[in-house]
């Protein structure tokens, strides 16, 4: 048995609020990741097995989905419209409701996140930054209430898998190995999981990923990288973001690098992912309107006249050097 943390969550007021729900709807935020979308999938399956003839579904507003990711239950069953207008809503993985992409104003809504710049916009906030997953916050709040079986452990499993980043970040502890454990008891396959995250990349996403690291630049005496690519660039690769999930990990990989940033142009505007080896990247996200956690932020910013992608650099270089996250030096390109 994985070891029981120590939290208070409110468990009873979150089964009452299911139970007397006519429709349940659950949100994943725009662009998702495999936390966000195996969070939801994993709570779908919960609530489906659990409350037979109520009415349930999981939507995600964007058209495009993670494609690796159709491996696990019930994806095929995820809307891009909610058809239930009233009911309780789930979201999951959502630091704010700007970033679900439908107005969820006056609804009865149950958050579950795990970033510390998430907004607590919920009737109930179930928010454990200490996590290291939303997947796991679900697990810790649902376990209580339901027995976790194969098709949720996958799910479940997968998120964890992803937002550690194979476990390699500094958010895996003994107790999120433990918890992983369970998932894999419980039924879930790693080296299954494993292979779809490893072993089936569209031609698109390479090709995307040498325009990206075409374009690396280093500054502040290599400490920081930046890399961008643009909205042509997408269009001649037939590229999707989700082709593009995980490109800035390959300029914080560099030996001296402390900060990346990585810029999408895209077609409603900049986004931009932020990574660090320590430094506390969710403040600079957050004077760009954006958050996340503290060594993986990111913002969106809408098109304004004349902004153009070295611009949006420039300006994110120029708070990371007064936030004095790294050194100060004048930014140079390599050959």
């Amino acid at each position: 048995m994985a070891t029981k943390t120590a939290l208070s969550l409110p468990y009873d007021k979150v089964q009452k609020k299911i139970e007397e729900a006519e429709s349940v709807t659950i949100l994943s935020h725009i662009n998702p990741d495999a936390d966000a979308l195996g969070t939801a999938l994993g709570i779908y399956h919960l609530l489906c097995a659990n409350h037979k003839g109520k009415k349930i579904e999981v939507v995600n507003a964007s058209k495009v989905l993670p494609k690796y990711l159709d491996f696990l239950p019930h994806y095929k069953k995820i809307k891009h419209k909610m058809d239930y207008k009233e009911g309780l809503v789930i979201t999951c993985d959502c630091g704010s409701p700007d970033r679900l992409g439908f107005d969820v104003s006056g609804r009865e809504l149950i958050n579950i996140d795990h970033h510390q710049s998430n907004t607590h916009y919920g009737t109930i906030n179930v928010v454990l930054p200490k996590m290291a997953s939303s997947s796991q916050v679900a697990y810790l709040l649902f376990r209580e209430l339901y027995r976790i079986d194969q098709p949720a452990a996958t799910c479940f499993y997968t998120a964890l898998l992803s937002d550690t980043r194979y476990f390699t970040t500094s958010s895996v502890s003994a107790e999120v190995l433990d918890v992983a454990r369970v998932f894999v008891e419980a039924g879930a396959d790693p080296a299954f999981i494993a292979q779809n995250f490893t072993q089936r990349k569209p031609l698109s996403a390479f090709r995307i990923l040498e325009r990206a690291l075409a374009s690396l630049s280093l500054h502040h005496e290599a400490r920081v990288a930046s890399l961008y690519v643009t909205k042509e660039d997408i269009i001649a690769t037939g590229a999707t973001v989700p082709d593009m999930d995980g490109i800035v990990e390959y300029a914080k990989s560099l030996a001296t690098v402390e900060v990346a940033c990585f810029v999408m142009e895209l077609e409603e505007g900049l986004r931009i992912s932020l990574r660090s080896k320590g430094a506390d990247v969710s403040a600079v996200a957050k004077a760009f309107g954006g958050g996340g956690h503290k060594v993986a932020a990111g913002f969106m910013a809408p098109y304004t006249k004349g902004m153009t992608i070295g611009q949006m650099i420039g300006n994110i270089l120029e708070k990371i050097e007064k936030s004095g996250l790294v050194g100060q030096n004048k930014a140079y390109k390599p050959r």
